[in-house]
This record gives structure tokens, C-alpha cells and sequence, in this order.
């Protein structure tokens, strides 16, 4: 599986339009330039009213010299044009019959300057900006579930236009609503509604390190204090010397601070400096309790598109998801929360909504497509579907230990295992890291009995099948929590009691 966040290239214009090929030929008595001389009836008065609109002196140079011969009735239909452009190709009665006067050519549109197809014209392609340096491009790979993480880096975007149109002619055929009724009624139960109820809770983020890179996100208020939840992939490039803001749904702008991250959990908590005293927290959720199919919204910044909101639904529970930004720092796990709710690159650290407007989890990472290239030059991938939350349950019990000393705390058995996605468990290692015992002694797992080379089957009732599967289970309890694992040593099946340890910080 692509481990590249990657999207779709940006499709080519259309190419001028053709010219309609039914504009007769001119006659041999006529010369070229002049005005053919209009039809008469037989007692010599006019064949049509005299006011009727002139044919053009001169037709475009790229318009045919002569009449081309009908084409035969079953000329296929163009799938882009329908029945229309087959009744062109066919020769309609008016051309064969001559009538006067024959449809004149369509003007050639300001926008289509040149022959149509060259540069600068019509059928020239959508060129994406260069991104700004200093963007911050950070594809997550998943052990398990592969997907990316979704903060956008600053000067990565996507090319987007805004047309106006101010139509205000007498001839206009469309009917606009009455001012004067009663407005759409959005009760708090529509999308609608809970989006406007939830958007002023939801800011903005724009982290910035001190060598110049960051990127932005997304976050929510956790409570009145100006505590702010969010990824920590958001906001790690500021947590040492560098600038972080959020800017709220009405514009307004403050700095904020780092208080606490974990790494491997992905959380964050920050704090906003002279943060405002009218801040609505939104309403948590239990993400223990939803389920497959529920409603879900999810509120962000993707590509820096503040305020947007999507939806859809639970795809799946229980998603073992590891990630990491591509370079050299450790990976995060997490049992996610998958949903089909477009999640892109800046829709990080956003929250993820049930139909009520409570938050079951934060937007964390999305699986990329593996096709060409970055949306907009920017080298991430846009939605396919297939995005990733951490459960509110969990990443309020990591906020909770950020705000109260500053450093996440770990459950861990005391064993290192293989993160190989291709296996059948989790096996404990021969080896530790940096050659140290793989199990700790007199902790968890030693505790125990369990040895280098036994393969960890399951936790609980849950089935794990690699190392990152494992890691992600064992994070969703806590320390000095007492977990059942089974495991196989020999081609024997065993199971045994654990009580799980402690580690504080992220080494």
C-alpha cells in the first residue's frame, strides 16, 4: 500500500469550440467579404423583414470555405454534446434546404483568444501555484491502516477560483425566493445546525518553528479556561522557540502556547494567551458508545479552507493506525475511529462530530491515494474516503494528564515487539532497542513469564495481528489496568494475567 499523500492532477481546460460546419458555401457570383443578396418572393417584395439581423460580412478565419457534404443519419452521438452535436454532424434541414438566413457562426469568446488551443487560450491547462518554502509536508505512514497525516503545510494549498456574477438585465429568465417569507428553518438536530452551533468552538491553528517550517490544522475549545485540543503534528514545530496562533470562526486572532504534547498518542493540548472570557467548550461525546453507520461531521482547515464542514458516517471502529511524518521522528498509534467524512491536509486536530454536535474523536490521519500527483502542487493527497479519528474517550484522558503536569504517561507490558504489519501477532523480540533486553526485568511481562520469541495472539477478546495492532490496544487502557493476554510458544496456545506498567514522557 502507497504510503505517499498524494491526489489527483488538476484536468485540462475544455478546448474552443468548434465552429458549426453547416455555413454555406459562397457563390460563385459573389464576391468574397461582399453581403449575398437576400431572397425575393415572386412579386419581388422581400422574402423576410427588413429588419431582420444582417449575416456577417466575413465569417471566422477558422470557419470552412465551403459546404461540406451531410453526413450519414447514423453519425455517432458526442457523449460531451448529446443529441445536438449529432444533428451537426447529420446536417440539419434548415442547411439542406438553404433557408435564409443560415445560422451565423457563434462569436469567439474573449477568453478564447488565439486558435483556441495555444497558451494563454481556452485550451491552455490550469498551472498550480509554486508552494511558498518552508511548508511542512507531513505524510504519516500507517503500519497498519496506511494512511497520512492531514496538517497542511504553510504555502501548500490548492488552486481554487471564486466567480461573482451580478446579473441584474430585465431579460433574465430565472425567479429568485422572496425576501419577505419566513428564513429556511435549521433545527439543532440538522447538519446545518450543528455546524452552527459547533463553528465558533473551532479554530484555525498556524504553528510556525524557529528554522522557519510549520504548517496548519486545526483545534477545538476544550474549556473555559482557553485550553485547546488538537494533534500533536499540528503544533510540535512551535513547542520549543516558535510562533503559534488561532484564528476563530469570526476572524479574530490570538497567540497561543504549548502546554503539553504526546508524541505516540498524537494529542496536544495548547492555551491561548489572553484567551477571551465568553469561550464555549464543545460538548464531549463518549466514543465508546457509537457505532457503525452513525452520522459524523467533521469541522477543519483543509488546504487552509477555514470553517469547512463535511459528513458522513462510522465506516469502522477499532482501526489500529500507526503513523509518523515520513522523517526520522516515532510513530503514533492510535484505535481509531475510521469515517468516510472528507478529511483532507489541514483538517487535522479538528473535531469529529456526531449528529448531536458532541465530539467522539479528533481528525487525525486519512489513507492516501496512490495515484500521480499532489493536489496543487502541494504533494498530499486529497480525500478518498478513507479517514481516521482518535477517540475522544482517549485523547481526553491524555489531555487531561497534559494540563495537569505537562508530559504524557504510557501503559506499557515491558516487552519490545516487532512492528512488521505482515504477521500473525506481535513477537517479542530477541533484542531490545540499542541491544537491551527485550523484556524489561521484574516488569509487566516478566512478571508474567512471558519470553523473547512468544507470539502474542490477542488482548482481551481482541485479536491482534502485529506489534502496531498491540501498541494501539494497550494505549487505549491505563496504567496498573489488568489486560488478559494469550500467546503461542511452541505451537502452544497460553494465556496469562497482566498488570500493565507505566512510562512517563516520550523517549
Amino acid at each position: 500500500m502507497s504510503t505517499e499523500n498524494e491526489g489527483n492532477p488538476v484536468p485540462p481546460a475544455p478546448s474552443a469550440p468548434p465552429v458549426p460546419v453547416d455555413t454555406p458555401a459562397a457563390s460563385a457570383d459573389t464576391a468574397p467579404g461582399s453581403v449575398p443578396e437576400a431572397p425575393a418572393e415572386a412579386d419581388g417584395t422581400p422574402k423576410y423583414p427588413a429588419d431582420a439581423p444582417a449575416y456577417p460580412q466575413s465569417a471566422p478565419q477558422s470557419a470552412p470555405q465551403s459546404a461540406p457534404e451531410p453526413a450519414a443519419a447514423s453519425a455517432p452521438v458526442d457523449p460531451a454534446r448529446g443529441d445536438e452535436t449529432a444533428a451537426h454532424a447529420a446536417g440539419s434541414p434548415a442547411a439542406a434546404q438553404g433557408d435564409w438566413p443560415p445560422p451565423a457562426p457563434p462569436a469567439v469568446p474573449a477568453y478564447a483568444s488565439g486558435d483556441g488551443a495555444g497558451a494563454g487560450g481556452w485550451g491552455s491547462t490550469y498551472q498550480a501555484p509554486e508552494p511558498k518554502p518552508g511548508g511542512r509536508r507531513g505524510g504519516l505512514v500507517a503500519a497498519v491502516a496506511v494512511a497520512a497525516l492531514v496538517a497542511g503545510g504553510i504555502g501548500g494549498g490548492v488552486g481554487y477560483w471564486a466567480a461573482e456574477r451580478n446579473d441584474n438585465s430585465s431579460n433574465s429568465t430565472t425567479v429568485s425566493a422572496s425576501d419577505t417569507g419566513p428564513a429556511p428553518k435549521r433545527d439543532a438536530g440538522t447538519v446545518a445546525g450543528v455546524a452552527e452551533a459547533a463553528l465558533p468552538s473551532v479554530v484555525t491553528l498556524e504553528a510556525q518553528g524557529s528554522n522557519g517550517e510549520g504548517g496548519t490544522g486545526t483545534g477545538f475549545i476544550y474549556d473555559t479556561q482557553g485550553h485547546i485540543l488538537t494533534n500533536n503534528h499540528v503544533v510540535a514545530s512551535a513547542a520549543d522557540g516558535g510562533k503559534l496562533s488561532a484564528t476563530f470562526s469570526n476572524g479574530k486572532k490570538y497567540q497561543a502556547e504549548v502546554v503539553g504534547k504526546a508524541q505516540g498518542y498524537d494529542v496536544a493540548v495548547i492555551k491561548l494567551k489572553n484567551a477571551p472570557s465568553n469561550l464555549k467548550p464543545l460538548q464531549l461525546g463518549n466514543s465508546d458508545k457509537v457505532a457503525v453507520g452513525d452520522t459524523t461531521i467533521a469541522i477543519g482547515a483543509p488546504f487552509g479552507l477555514s470553517n469547512t464542514v463535511t459528513t458522513g458516517i462510522i465506516s469502522a471502529k477499532n482501526r489500529p493506525v500507526a503513523s509518523s511524518d515520513g522523517g526520522n521522528s516515532k510513530a503514533s498509534y492510535m484505535n481509531a475511529l475510521q469515517t468516510d467524512a472528507a478529511i483532507n491536509p489541514g483538517n487535522s486536530g479538528g473535531p469529529l462530530l456526531d449528529s448531536r454536535g458532541a465530539v467522539i474523536g479528533i481528525n487525525s490521519a486519512i489513507q492516501p491515494a496512490s495515484s500521480g500527483g499532489g493536489m496543487g502542487g502541494s504533494g498530499q493527497s486529497g480525500s478518498i474516503g478513507l479517514g481516521f479519528a482518535i477517540p475522544v474517550n482517549q485523547a481526553t484522558t491524555v489531555a487531561q494528564q497534559l494540563i495537569k503536569t505537562g508530559e504524557p504517561v504510557y501503559p506499557v507490558i515491558g516487552a519490545s515487539v516487532s512492528l512488521d504489519e505482515q504477521s500473525d501477532g506481535a513477537t517479542i523480540t530477541q533484542e531490545g532497542a540499542g541491544g537491551s533486553k527485550s523484556v524489561t526485568p521484574n516488569g509487566p511481562a516478566d512478571k508474567a513469564g512471558l519470553k523473547p520469541g512468544d507470539v502474542i495472539t490477542k488482548l482481551d477478546e481482541t485479536v491482534v495481528d502485529s506489534g502496531p495492532t498491540l501498541i494501539g490496544q494497550i494505549w487505549t487502557h491505563k496504567p496498573g489496568d489488568t489486560v488478559k493476554i494469550t500467546y503461542e510458544r511452541g505451537g502452544k496456545e497460553h494465556s496469562v494475567d497482566v498488570v500493565l506498567g507505566e512510562r512517563k514522557g516520550d523517549s
